[in-house]
């Protein structure tokens, strides 16, 4: 049985400050959990975690995350929240006849905010899509690990979507993707047959199995080497 995915942890120097932000911008609630602060995102939305460590670049961008907006007003109203919470205008480049807003939130991670009419992320939630570097090999890896389809498919950019519709998680291969350290990664919850069995059935999948931890979680990587974690 596939493992369930919890959500993306970010490192932060004061977890509570993104978890703060991410939750007043997404109307979640704020649960303490072993280690970090969980911004549970139901069944179709994406979790997010903050848990301490290391903020900002280099290899935080890596992943980024993409919102929604109804209209153009919905978009401007997310964007004017965003930065009245502690979030900032970001320049990486774009081009001033694109639609979508670059922002950072208070630990430094790049997000987006996407234009209306984006057929994309149509019916995606609030919170549509997690983006990141990596090849269409990863993306497999996680569709099969997840029991999510592929629900786009073109040429090395890939996307996976859970069965219920949601959050989207893509990966493309992008030219100046950073470097370690990754600050950034997925966690993932066994299903009924334990931890074990959940490793085992990832590594069967192309996961690697890395350095042992001291807490309870057990630390892989998918087929690009991106780390990710497996909770008890």
């Amino acid at each position: 049985m596939p493992s369930r995915l919890l959500a993306l942890t970010s490192e932060a120097d004061d977890p509570a400050e993104p978890a703060r932000f991410w939750a007043a911008l997404l109307g979640r609630e704020v649960v303490e959990d072993d280690g970090g602060v969980l911004l549970p995102g139901g069944e179709t939305q994406l979790g997010l975690r903050f848990v301490p460590g290391r903020a900002g670049r280099p290899g935080t961008h890596r992943m980024h995350l993409h919102l929604t907006s109804a209209d153009l007003e919905d978009q401007r109203r997310t964007v004017a929240t965003a930065v009245r919470l502690g979030g900032r205008h970001l320049d990486v480049g774009q081009r001033p006849e694109e639609g979508h807003v670059v922002l950072a939130d208070p630990a430094g991670y790049e997000f987006c905010v996407i234009e209306p009419g984006n057929a994309y992320l149509a019916g995606c939630g609030p919170l549509g899509e997690l983006t990141g570097a990596g090849s269409r090999q990863a993306g497999e890896f996680w569709s099969r690990a997840l029991g999510w389809p592929l629900v786009w498919d073109r040429g090395e950019q890939t996307a996976i979507q859970s069965p219920d519709g949601g959050t989207k998680i893509a990966w493309d291969t992008w030219d100046n993707a950073p470097a370690e350290p990754h600050r950034q990664r997925l966690e993932l919850l066994p299903a009924d047959s334990g931890q074990q069995a959940a490793i085992d059935a990832l590594i069967s999948l192309g996961a690697t199995r890395l350095a042992a931890r001291t807490d309870s979680t057990a630390a892989l990587a998918d087929p690009d080497g991106t780390e990710f974690r497996v909770r008890t």
